[in-house]
């Protein structure tokens, strides 16, 4: 037996924010990041919105990019005090994956950072607060999904906490919140997405009802990643519905090494970090290579070729072919294809600002890690120690997978 979980509710569309008004409950807090949400007016509609549904509303503001541990307890702290029924999240992956992790906090509050991240072992939450996710960003799809990535600095590892609990209530998908991405971001979030999906379609876990919805989302995030990139806002409305469909393929059919090694490498290095959608766009294409060792990834893999007309006769070239499209796909939105040439801002650079001595001496604990992230075991090829070191150093330096 298996589960497929998605929010109670979705709304999507144009507008769709004043869903916010049908909320029913007494105090609502509201979380978000850096000030995009509240500068484009699009707080204060919230605000309006849930005041009108006669709810108390507080904020908690400034949540950063790859949101910290520290960060997830001050919030629970502060909901701890005011008391919500409602937790709105507002804005990217970063204040919805934190919003999350405070919820848990919040409903109980012995709850250490460790005990969140057993895989599928939270306790039943909903005994104090309901959760509305509400998303600015076109790739992380975490207003449908079942995880929260965390950063805990001190060991320089990104962390997921994966759980159906954590799936939020109602989801609002509204177009017009994601019109304000600068294009780097809708770059890394467009490539994140596609991550989502490919890696739904071959993971371990797919079934019958993950299928459809990855593919759609490959099919849609081809057609209009790039012209969304170019300015064309009907394409970017399409990104938005795209990345919600590859959320919901992922929640539930899992992903696998590609996620693996980004978690575990986008914190881990001196000069800065690698950001999650740029280093899924540049490691995605090896893993496929990796993986379609496996004769059932392989087929798979050709599948997703066939779906979206690429050519090809065989399976090999079929694979060869999609590749090729992800490798031309970065190079269309300038994105680095290794970690190498990976620059400031996630941009190519002839010397990137992880250098070859610290990339090697990390290299063995970065392989150890990424074996025990969530996300490995649904990875259709498992692999050992030695394996993950040579894939990582193919992501590194760009280099043929033959292993």
């Amino acid at each position: 037996m298996t589960r497929f979980t998605l929010p109670r509710d979705l709304y999507h569309g144009k507008g769709a924010l004043e869903a916010l008004k049908t909320l029913q409950g007494k105090k609502a807090i509201i979380c978000i990041g850096g000030g995009s949400m509240k500068s484009n007016g699009f707080l204060q509609k919230a605000e309006d919105y849930l005041k009108e549904a006669g709810m108390e509303v507080d904020l908690i503001e400034g949540i950063e990019p790859d949101p910290s541990v520290e960060t997830v307890m001050k919030g629970a702290a502060k909901m701890q005090e005011f008391q919500p029924d409602w937790i709105i999240a507002m804005g990217g992956g970063s204040p919805i994956d934190a919003a999350k992790a405070m919820w848990i906090k919040y409903e109980y509050p012995e709850t250490t950072f460790e005990d969140m991240c057993k895989v599928f072992g939270l306790p039943k939450l909903r005994t104090k607060a309901k959760f509305c996710a509400i998303s600015s960003t076109s790739g992380t799809a975490t207003e449908v999904t079942a995880f929260s990535i965390i950063t805990d600095y001190q060991k320089g590892i990104k962390y997921p906490i994966a759980d159906f609990e954590i799936t939020p209530d109602v989801a609002i998908v509204d177009p017009e919140l994601a019109h304000t991405m600068p294009v780097k971001l809708v770059a890394h979030t467009g490539m994140d997405a596609i991550t989502h999906a490919v890696e739904a379609y071959v993971s371990t876990a797919n079934s019958d009802y993950t299928d459809p919805l990855a593919l759609h989302a490959i099919k849609m995030i081809d057609k209009d990643l790039v012209k969304s990139y170019n300015g064309d806002m009907d394409a970017r409305d399409a990104m938005h519905n795209a990345q919600c469909l590859a959320g919901m393929a992922f929640s539930n059919a899992l992903l696998g090494i590609v996620h693996s090694m980004a978690h575990k490498t986008g914190a881990a290095f001196e000069g800065g970090h690698i950001i999650h959608g740029a280093a899924n766009a540049m490691y995605l294409p090896k893993v496929i290579k990796f993986n379609a060792k496996d004769e059932t990834a392989a087929k798979r893999y050709a599948e997703i070729a066939d779906f979206i007309h690429l050519g090809g006769t065989t399976v090999e070239e079929k694979i060869d072919k999609l590749v090729a499209m992800l490798r031309k796909m970065n190079d269309d939105l300038n994105i680095p294809h290794c970690i190498k040439n990976y620059g400031e801002g996630g941009l190519p650079a002839e010397t990137g600002f992880v250098s070859e001595e610290e990339f090697l001496k990390k290299l063995p604990d970065i392989a150890a890690n990424a074996l025990l992230d969530a996300c490995t075991g649904s990875n259709p090829r498992q692999p050992s120690q030695e394996e993950m070191e040579k894939l990582l150093k193919c992501c590194y330096y760009d280099t043929e997978v033959d292993f």
